[in-house]
């Protein structure tokens, strides 16, 4: 495999993700931002249509549109990308993301229309007292990140437990659906092939307080601020060490089952 050289995105897409209502409503916490290599990011507005907002649905076909798209691209999501590791041996899963996407889709199905994370978790429909984890449990990059809630913490300021629980099931359907070179990062390795895009879990928090808002909502600031740090560590080399963030000989294998926070060091 033919290591990735740096920079070597064409493209930076930052998503602000929410969780809320269905993956067919028109949400203002939807955002995205799109940057290339030089000029800095601009937001993305929805396809033209009655709903002013980005959907769910609508973010996740017009991703894999673009990952079809013969120029190599960073996706940053900020949404949990999978569970603790004791979550997998709670429910005896195998240590196999793919096989954890199909199994939480069948439990929470939440990309399908009409579906809300609260119907999932009220028993109105899937199964989610089968497939549910505690809010004490966390993952290795979010015990190193240190301001982040753990993926079941609902119903908190700051939390993303609703974003995860409504997002995973769409991270499957571009895995599924994308039909360019598409890499999932840590879950297809650490190492990047050349020419590949890359979808990657990210925290907006960690550097939105790096850039000047300018007018921008707090939604869209987080996606700006995602897509400007990807364009600007892919520009100045620093991205390759996040790709490879120091970890123990015990924690790497667990980190390509849990997923990882890129930005994490």
């Amino acid at each position: 495999m033919r290591p990735i050289r740096f920079p070597s995105f064409d493209r930076y897409i930052g998503i602000d993700y929410s969780g809320a209502e269905t993956p067919t409503s028109s949400l203002k916490g939807l955002r995205v931002y799109l940057a290339d290599r030089t000029p800095p990011p601009v937001e993305v507005p929805p396809p033209p249509s009655p709903r002013k907002y980005w959907t769910r649905r609508g973010i996740g076909e017009w991703l894999v549109d673009r990952l079809a798209e013969d120029q190599p691209t960073l996706v940053g999501l900020d949404h949990g990308f999978s569970f603790p590791l004791r979550y997998f041996k709670k429910h005896r899963l195998p240590l196999d993301w793919p096989a954890f996407l199909d199994d939480f889709q069948r439990h929470w199905p939440t990309d399908q229309d009409h579906t809300r994370v609260d119907f999932v978790r009220e028993g109105v429909c899937g199964n989610g007292a089968a497939r549910s984890g505690n809010p004490h449990w966390r993952r290795v990059t979010e015990v190193r990140a240190r301001a982040t809630k753990s993926v079941f913490h609902f119903d908190v300021q700051g939390s993303v437990a609703k974003s995860t629980h409504a997002g995973i099931p769409w991270l499957r359907h571009l895995r599924r659906r994308a039909t360019g070179r598409v890499h999932f990062w840590p879950f297809d390795g650490w190492e990047i092939p050349a020419g590949f895009s890359v979808v990657a879990e990210v925290y907006p928090s960690l550097w939105s307080r790096s850039f000047a808002s300018e007018g921008r909502t707090a939604d869209q600031h987080d996606a700006y601020s995602v897509a400007e740090w990807m364009r600007r560590a892919d520009r100045d080399g620093s991205l390759a060490d996040f790709f490879n963030p120091g970890l123990t000989p015990d924690e790497r294998p667990v980190a390509r089952i849990e997923g990882w926070i890129l930005g994490v060091t």
